[in-house]
């Protein structure tokens, strides 16, 4: 769980969408294929922080599971409800990522803590997650691209808020997030798709 990493505007170029807008999980696709756009050479992990021990620390685990069951094809997912990862294991398992997968562009998901009126926002931008921030704990950051999303207010008594994060609100934050990365499977596979009839085609006309 990371701290008020929901602070942002334009800036830096991240952008905020919140969970229950008209279209969110389309925006969420829209935004993460646009960061994606330089890098499909490379294979691409999908790095979920977090834990069911504690509702509000439970939004990056909920989306492992759901992005699981969705079958995505040009995804490596990591970090489940039953194979969760956290404080405890993160290094390992940065570690055993990148021996599967060579050069690997990570896209870190983590719950983080804000402000009031950021409760619900789902945060993605260029650089990484930093787990455990919200609550003092030295973890590695974690991603090329980070998604968040504010669970909860930040300021006082973290570990106590984290506790008594609606889970109602960290499903449906997990389920759009989850799907508007399934939407941007689809999109990726369609361009590499389309990407081999196009090289198909080309090697046809020198025949």
């Amino acid at each position: 769980m990371s701290l008020k990493s929901a602070f942002f505007g334009q800036k830096g170029g991240k952008e905020r969408i919140f969970y229950d807008e008209q279209d969110a999980s389309t925006l969420v696709a829209m935004r993460l294929t646009s960061l994606l756009n330089s890098n499909l050479s490379q294979p691409i992990a999908i790095v979920c922080i977090g834990t069911d021990r504690s509702t509000g620390d439970s939004l990056g685990p909920l989306v492992g599971t759901m992005l699981k069951e969705k079958d995505v094809s040009s995804f490596h997912v990591y970090g489940t409800l039953e194979d969760p990862i956290h404080a405890m294991n993160l290094q390992e398992k940065l570690n055993m990522i990148r021996s599967l997968h060579e050069n690997a562009f990570i896209i870190g998901i983590d719950a983080c803590l804000g402000r009031l009126k950021s409760v619900g926002a789902i945060t993605i931008g260029e650089g990484p997650v930093r787990p455990g921030a919200g609550v003092n704990k030295d973890l590695p950051p974690v991603g090329d691209i980070h998604i968040t999303g504010t669970v909860n207010v930040s300021g006082f008594m973290e570990f106590f808020v984290l506790q008594n994060t609606r889970l109602h609100l960290v499903m449906n934050m997990a389920k759009t997030i989850a799907s508007g990365i399934y939407e941007a499977d689809l999109q990726l596979t369609r361009r590499s798709h389309l990407a081999k009839l196009n090289m198909n085609h080309e090697q046809y006309k020198f025949f």
